[in-house]
């Protein structure tokens, strides 16, 4: 008999433990190299665990639910026992008659919603189970969960654990007001420039790179240039240290299903604009869909939050630790504004910068946020460098 062993992977030094979401197989069954067996999230990303070998599942020693660390042994297969194991097209829905695999993502929101998501019927492409099929399933027996815990009176209350990543999120954000002197300035921006040199060249921008051009990698270089500026903006703080960071990390806020996000681009400065939004697009994709890796959440020398997306007007950021500072943009709105003494309409966007005031002066804060906007509106500075 040849026993593999299934073991935690490597968490990174900011992540301390891991959970067991679901195991996709039961003991005895049969695995395919490359297989999912089990989703492993952390306080930062949920990631897939696939077999190293093909064979039979011959033991799991931790069970869902439970908290594992960094390489922990969690199950056993057993590689000899080949004979039955199911063909790789059959376990993707490939084979006749079979049921098309369910996508990690719909896999994990009927965990979370305590559905038997392999008991639906798909409407999905080819009967494919999708994540509105595991909703309308929610919608179905709710009522019913909702009428059992309802105190009188009909007003009901449902008690739901908070995931591993919503957790998180609370405890950085509790951590961050707490030990971190935050302020916020805010100043506005007239986005005409921006919008003008976009509609000059997205299609020709979109038909060389692939990709369509938005305004997030204008948000991206003008902060960046900015960042150049005031070294300290793109600075953190450890005990009572300063430290100057020489690169540009860029922490961009995505908003998921699991919760926020913060994927980072790094080396920002040496980027393009097609390389900044292409990273952009994918990081939006892997993390609806709970792909993004623990390398790409970890680090980061400076974040942006983009609440416009939602319709947000104005908001005050909260520093990701140990980030020095964080910047809000919102949403971009015609309003009526004042230049050269005559009132004029512009697309106006108000923009907040949420800095730690231990390390960084009022003054500096405001010098920064005005370089963004000096940026914003003479974006050809920031394409030739000035």
């Amino acid at each position: 008999m040849s026993i593999i062993e299934v073991k935690v992977p490597q968490l990174s030094e900011s992540v301390s433990d891991a959970t067991l979401l679901v195991w996709h197989k039961q003991a005895g069954d049969a695995v395919v190299e490359g297989e999912n067996l089990i989703d492993v999230e952390t306080d930062k990303v949920v990631m897939e665990l696939p077999a190293s070998k093909s064979g039979i599942l011959s033991r799991i020693i931790k069970g869902n639910g439970e908290k594992v660390a960094s390489s922990e042994l969690i199950a056993l297969i057993d590689t000899d026992a080949v004979a039955s194991i199911a063909t790789p097209s059959s376990l993707e829905g490939g084979g006749e008659g079979s049921k098309p695999a369910i996508p990690p993502s719909v896999r994990r929101l009927a965990h979370e919603l305590d559905i038997d998501a392999a008991s639906l019927q798909g409407s999905g492409r080819s009967g494919r189970i999708t994540k509105d099929d595991v909703l309308s399933a929610m919608q179905q027996i709710t009522p019913l969960a909702v009428h059992a815990i309802a105190p009188a009176g009909n007003r009901p209350e449902q008690r739901v654990p908070m995931t591993r990543i919503r957790q998180r999120i609370a405890e950085r954000l509790l951590q961050s007001q707490q030990n971190a002197a935050i302020l916020t300035t805010f100043n506005e921006v007239n986005m005409q420039p921006v919008i003008d040199l976009r509609n000059k060249y997205k299609d020709s921008f979109e038909k060389k790179h692939g990709i369509k051009l938005g305004f997030s990698c204008f948000f991206v270089k003008a902060a960046v240039h900015a960042l150049q500026k005031f070294p300290i903006v793109n600075a953190s703080v450890d005990g009572t240290d300063i430290i100057y960071h020489g690169y540009f990390d860029i922490g961009v806020a995505i908003g998921s299903e699991r919760g926020l996000v913060v994927p980072i681009i790094r080396d920002a400065d040496k980027l393009s604009f097609a390389d900044i939004e292409k990273q952009i697009a994918d990081f939006g994709a892997r993390a609806k869909a709970g792909r993004l890796t623990l390398d790409e959440l970890t680090g980061g020398t400076f974040s942006i939050s983009n609440g416009g997306v939602f319709g947000s007007m104005l908001s005050t950021p909260i520093i990701n630790p140990p980030q020095a500072a964080i910047l809000g943009i919102h949403a971009t709105k015609d309003r009526a504004v004042v230049e050269n003494g005559q009132i004029v309409i512009r697309p106006i966007n108000y923009l907040a910068v949420s800095y730690d005031h231990r390390i960084i002066d009022g003054r500096e804060a405001v010098q920064f946020l005005g370089a963004i906007k000096e940026a914003l509106e003479f974006p050809g500075r920031v394409l030739l460098d000035l």
